[in-house]
């Protein structure tokens, strides 16, 4: 059979009904609010342009490592398409462009009607293409991105580098330290205009729980590191200031922050791409399935799709190269039934190793005194523990609860080694994870171990995790593998079997990005790599 008639046969087939919890084909109407979520975010509803049919080149999803992809070869003169399924959101200094942790709707998340988050707390709204896709896997929920910019529209903005020891551990050698300390780390912080919090920001209102949080692992004997951050300092003066409604000020951030607050991919890498003529970005434009002819180009089928889900449209697109940047979970997903399904036939063994949560908990402990308003969304500050499994515990604020709580929040990032594998479903042609219930017990307790011990020493007038405040352990924010740099890929994201093919993004990762958040590394090791593909 021909490749492209095989690719039809076997993908296409193999994807319907298995790419996510939205339906093949939910109707015009999914969504009885899609005239008030229209009121509220037009822009989201114009009229989305068909992708074109060839490009030199295809860069699936628009998140960090997919935004520097684009960036780079359009600046090497090489024209590329970039498809991302989610929308393109706007910002507006007083419009609730994004929904609230708080009390959210559709706009929160992807097509789906229900969420219990870090609080434990049930929500339920209408289904919508919101900005958060919650991926439930035995064992382990998973939170990534469904918009243009990718994870940086919701993420914390905390941009941090791994120590080297730690680093090597993870790789094996397999990506030069140095060489990204040296050159990578610091180009992505210029571009990212990374920076430690200003002190009139740390010294205000909001950031009260950031300075107790300080105040508490320094008398149990820590000294409290600065994250750098990609927040932009002067939107959240003007929210101190009331020239902005408050977001990144009053715990708003998982869902996007309305007013731009977070200096995203749209303000820098994409926007910068688009400048060039060179890179153009398509929202609404899911990828379900990728195949490789016999002659080399390859075939990418995408869906057009509505803000309320609605398939608008089936195409097959061609490129010469393709670049794949859609996360842990969407690269390894199209890979993995790839090969299953033969439209990929060369890829290796290694196709959906080493998935990993880069150990993420959650954790709340009790204040040492009751005091002012808190819950300020940019992380001041992190500590390192090694007494037990090494680990970092980063200050985190408490979503949608703007006031004081009597709790301060952290995000545990516990180096473990656990590992798991991608695996596909025949009969559904879905792709599928276990993880292990026990294991993430594992990495929450070895957290916990800490931030009690920190809870004591500072004299916590309450111990959260005895009330059941404590955090669901049972996600990560972090996805990382499945295409693994050195295994699946060479050293530089080239996949194994199929010249052209590139994996540019937290799929190549083992798994970890040895306990700090992985947005920098993921970061530098796509400026690496696209560097190294462009000088062939």
């Amino acid at each position: 059979m021909h490749r492209r008639a095989f690719f039809k046969a076997a993908g296409l087939a193999a994807v319907a009904g298995a790419v996510g919890t939205m339906p093949a084909n939910a109707p015009a109407s999914a969504d009885p609010r899609e005239a008030m979520f229209q009121s509220w975010v037009p822009e989201i509803f114009a009229p989305i342009p068909d992708a074109p049919a060839h490009t030199q080149a295809i860069v699936i999803g628009s998140g960090f490592g997919a935004a520097v992809t684009a960036l780079r070869l359009a600046e090497a003169g090489i024209a590329n398409t970039v498809l991302e399924r989610g929308s393109h959101w706007p910002n507006d200094p007083w419009r609730e462009i994004f929904t609230g942790d708080d009390l959210p709707d559709g706009r929160g998340f992807w097509h789906r009607t229900s969420f219990t988050g870090v609080t434990k707390v049930p929500m339920s709204f209408s289904a919508f293409g919101g900005v958060l896709d919650v991926t439930e896997y035995s064992g382990i929920d998973v939170w990534r991105a469904a918009a243009v910019g990718g994870g940086s529209v919701i993420f914390s903005g905390a941009m941090v580098a791994p120590q080297r020891r730690l680093f090597d551990q993870v790789f094996g050698g397999v990506v030069d330290y140095g060489e990204l300390e040296s050159v990578y780390y610091p180009r992505v912080r210029q571009m990212l205009r990374l920076d430690t919090m200003p002190a009139d920001i740390y010294n205000s209102s909001p950031f009260a729980h950031s300075r107790a949080w300080d105040d508490q692992v320094r008398a149990a004997g820590y000294q409290p590191v600065p994250n750098d951050s990609i927040f932009t300092w002067d939107v959240l003066r003007s929210e101190l200031a009331g020239t902005s409604r408050a977001s990144a000020t009053s715990a708003r951030s998982n869902l996007g922050n309305s007013n731009g607050a977070k200096f995203d991919l749209n303000q820098n890498y994409l926007r910068y791409a688009r400048e060039t003529g060179k890179s153009q970005v398509f929202p609404g434009h899911r990828v379900d399935a990728i195949a490789q002819e016999a002659n080399g180009r390859f075939v990418v089928a995408v869906s057009k799709l509505a803000p309320s889900g609605q398939v608008l449209s089936t195409r097959n697109l061609t490129c010469d190269k393709l670049f794949l940047g859609a996360g842990s979970i969407g690269t390894s997903e199209l890979l993995v039934r790839a090969q299953a399904t033969g439209t990929l036939p060369n890829l290796n063994e290694h196709i959906g190793d080493g998935f990993g949560t880069n150990g993420d908990v959650v954790l709340a402990r009790g204040a040492s005194a009751i005091a002012g308003q808190g819950q300020g969304v940019p992380s001041a500050s992190r500590i390192y523990d090694e007494s037990g499994v090494p680990l970092t515990l980063e200050n985190w604020y408490i979503p949608g609860i703007p006031f004081e709580t009597g709790a301060l929040a952290s995000l545990g990032m516990v180096l473990d080694p656990t590992r798991a594998r991608f695996g596909y479903h025949a009969a559904s042609g879905g792709v599928g994870l276990n993880w292990s219930a026990g294991t993430q017990h594992a990495v929450a307790a070895a957290a916990r171990v800490v931030d009690h011990r920190i809870a004591e020493r500072a004299g916590a007038v309450a111990e959260y995790g005895a009330l059941g405040y404590d955090a669901n352990a049972q996600f990560t924010a972090h996805p990382l593998g499945g295409a693994v740099l050195g295994k699946a890929t060479d050293t530089f994201g080239r996949v194994h079997g199929h010249p052209g093919l590139y994996v540019m993004d937290g799929a190549a990762i083992p798994g970890s990005t040895a306990t700090v958040n992985p947005s920098l590394t993921i970061t530098a090791l796509a400026e690496r790599n696209i560097e190294a593909v462009l000088r062939g």
